[in-house]
């Protein structure tokens, strides 16, 4: 399959649309260097690897954190600012539980984390450039994981933690984005691969961060977190040389930024359109690191082969399930592409959202298997929850920002990957609301209501597919006519 992908794109160039002249094999082999890619995508996949390793990591243990220690009696009163930082808290969501405030917690600072992106979109292009705003952001996600260790810095780490992914993710995606020419298919095909990476980190993050946490305390499974991310940022300055080359403007002599044309502004109008109705559709995916743990916790028989596994694994089952169909769905669709056309971004991510928009329907089966039994629920309940939503999700969040990095006018492209984020941002915040919703109303209710949103989402994206987002996503010509 590696041998065919080669070949497909055989007449296609590198980065910025140069395209390989007969004399240049070395361009040409470190243009397919990494499975067909360019080879700063290796670099840049294993950088993500890692940053995902130790966000992932205290994620995964950050509601459970808040609900079984630092929210207690005894420790809340250690953290420096609680008492301003709840006000803060209880006038945007009203919480009426401890549960429902960590879920407020929660999805103010998962959403946040994609709306920092924007700030650190804006500095790398106008200022400081990409690098030097991937190491600055990487540096300070090293400080806030391991501030994360001790109870009363808790409000300081998650301020540095936002800090550094807004400097960091949008830029180093816009990166990856840049190896590629405008026209060039592989695109869609590399960020997919550079989500493989995530999904991986994913795998082993909440086993020895869940593991270390449950076994030794909190504090070593964030720990842990901050050595991940000192090992991304050196992969990272490692990395360097195979990277796109920078063209910061200078002060005295640059070319003043080309003007937007008409259709850049209509796809930007279409663009910032889909980001509530993005938000939406990823409600389910989200809610995965928030009140599904709170409901797995007290609803799935976790016992397997007579070992209590932690609720926390049950990420790193998401993650290699994520991992399976993500590459599997990579694999259909370069199949795909050699008998048919190959469906452009927007539709892909409708087929996605629709098919995601089916996994909570397990969850509420489970929950009324749960009720009417009054016994905790098999794990398959789970496994069919996985497959559905990443099935669908592998065709959602790495082709969106494929989409976004595509359609961006010239000199806006790290600003647009980070556009493409605030629907993260809306989405968690949203699902901070929703969570707390699980101790007002049945569970086959509440993951019913999910479902029901993320499907009213679907019609909308196949309702501008097929309207304006025509235009926003055109077909890719094949790869014997760009030779030509």
């Amino acid at each position: 399959m590696e041998h065919a992908c080669v070949s497909r794109y055989d007449s296609l160039g590198q980065g910025k649309g140069e395209y390989l002249m007969s004399g240049q094999t070395d361009t040409a082999r470190r243009d397919k260097a990494f499975l067909g890619h360019p080879a700063g995508l290796g670099w840049l996949s294993a950088t993500e690897f890692w940053e995902r390793f130790s966000y992932y990591g205290m994620l995964t243990l950050l509601v459970l954190y808040m609900v079984h220690y630092v929210l207690l009696p005894g420790h809340v009163e250690h953290v420096w600012g609680f008492a301003a930082f709840k006000r803060v808290v209880d006038a945007i969501y009203h919480p009426h539980s401890q549960q429902a405030f960590a879920s407020a917690v929660y999805g103010l600072y998962a959403g946040v984390v994609y709306l920092t992106p924007i700030g650190g979109g804006f500095l790398a292009d106008r200022f400081i450039g990409r690098t030097r705003a991937v190491i600055l952001g990487a540096s300070l996600m090293a400080a806030g994981h391991f501030l994360m260790a001790f109870e009363a810095s808790f409000l300081l780490a998650l301020l540095c933690l936002l800090l550094g992914v807004g400097c960091f993710k949008g830029n180093l995606a816009t990166q990856v984005g840049d190896l590629y020419g405008p026209d060039d298919p592989r695109r869609a095909d590399g960020f997919q691969i550079y989500f493989l990476g995530i999904q991986l980190a994913v795998i082993g993050s909440p086993l020895l961060c869940g593991w270390l946490a449950e076994s030794y305390g909190w504090h070593w499974g964030f720990g842990v977190a901050g050595v991940g991310m000192l090992i991304g940022l050196t992969i990272y300055l490692l990395g360097r040389p195979n990277f796109p080359r920078e063209q910061r403007l200078q002060k005295k002599d640059a070319a003043p930024r080309p003007p937007l044309l008409r259709s850049d502004v209509r796809n930007l109008a279409v663009l910032i359109f889909l980001i509530p109705v993005l938000a939406l559709g990823t409600v389910g995916n989200q809610e995965i690191f928030n009140a599904y743990l709170v409901w797995a916790e007290k609803a799935y028989d976790l016992t397997v082969f007579g070992f209590t596994i932690p609720v926390t694994w049950l990420i790193s089952f998401d993650s290699i399930v994520s991992t399976a169909t993500l590459l599997l769905v990579v694999l259909f669709w370069r199949w795909w592409a050699t008998r048919w056309p190959e469906p452009d971004e927007l539709l892909k991510i409708t087929i996605g959202v629709g098919i995601a928009a089916l996994a909570p329907l397990a969850l509420a089966a489970a929950a009324i298997a749960n009720l009417a039994s009054h016994q905790r629920v098999s794990l398959w309940w789970g496994v069919a929850f996985e497959v559905l939503n990443d099935i669908g999700f592998a065709n959602v969040l790495p082709v969106g920002l494929a989409l976004y990095s595509r359609a961006a006018p010239k000199g806006l492209g790290g600003t647009l990957v980070a556009t493409y984020l605030l629907n993260l941002f809306v989405g968690n915040l949203f699902v901070g609301w929703l969570g707390g919703l699980l101790e007002q109303m049945p569970a086959s209710s509440f993951w019913l209501l999910h479902a029901g949103i993320m499907a009213g989402a679907a019609l909308v994206l196949f309702a501008t597919r097929f309207t304006v987002g025509r235009a926003l996503a055109p077909p890719y010509a094949e790869p014997a006519a760009a030779s030509a």
